[in-house]
């Protein structure tokens, strides 16, 4: 394994570390950590003096419960999984996308779920439902899995909303449960993972490459008409996906 180097800007110890193990210790649970993996020494070191940029990995504050969707932008856990969906115009066509994430590295892309008549909702949800559905896969294999999405909205729906609406015969007062049958289908599958998954809210456009990453594909699944949900099958380039058009 090539070796890399990790700046830390904000920690509990700031400065170029050549382990994660060390850099995990000083980023792990400090609310407003900031640090990036490099590739060479010289890399890091101008990094390091140039101060914090714009695309780095994002510490969460404090997690809100363990069961409930939090702030958390990153989890010590084998995968983390995030989804965003986006929709151009608003409504208009909607498309979903996904990075899947081992440890520091992106591993996975996937896109699609186009819909000629969709809205920004309908294709965050459907990401998420997408999410869930990997993250049921992987839980099955026995690993620790993460969801993150940028959507309040398509998390409240899944985790806090959905199952007093079950209660009540997927009714509410105040009239029509809109994009029931996506809650619905996320909500089956959330419910029969809801104690080994964690699921976590990341701030939109904030630098967090995952949420990033996420967005493009989303983007791509609009642009593209790609009815199916397909793996990105093309070089993960970062920085080259990053300057894609996004949502």
């Amino acid at each position: 394994m090539a070796q890399k180097f990790y700046v830390v800007w904000s920690g509990r110890q700031t400065g170029i570390f050549t382990d994660w193990p060390a850099t995990h210790a000083a980023v792990d649970r400090f609310a407003g950590a900031r640090y990036k993996s490099f590739p060479t020494r010289a890399e890091a070191e101008q990094a390091y003096r140039a101060g914090t940029p714009a695309r780095v990995f994002r510490k969460a504050v404090a997690r809100s419960g363990a069961k409930k969707p939090s702030d958390a932008g990153e989890s010590t856990v084998d995968v983390r999984i995030y989804c965003d969906g986006a929709c151009d115009p608003n409504p208009g066509h909607a498309g979903s996308g996904i990075a899947v994430y081992r440890g520091e590295t992106v591993v996975e892309l996937w896109y699609g779920l186009h819909n000629p008549h969709g809205t920004n909702n309908t294709a965050e949800l459907n990401a998420l439902h997408e999410a869930l559905l990997m993250a049921e896969k992987f839980i099955a294999q026995g690993e620790s899995v993460a969801v993150l999405g940028d959507s309040k909205y398509a998390i409240n729906c899944i985790a806090t909303w959905a199952p007093g609406w079950e209660k009540k015969d997927w009714r509410k007062a105040d009239g029509e449960i809109k994009n029931l049958a996506i809650i619905q289908a996320a909500y089956a599958v959330y419910s029969r993972i809801k104690d080994d998954v964690q699921l976590h809210h990341v701030s939109a456009h904030v630098g967090t490459e995952g949420n990033e990453l996420a967005d493009r594909m989303a983007m791509l699944g609009s642009q593209s008409r790609e009815p199916a949900f397909r793996l990105y099958d093309k070089p993960i380039d970062v920085p080259a996906i990053l300057k894609m058009r996004s949502g």
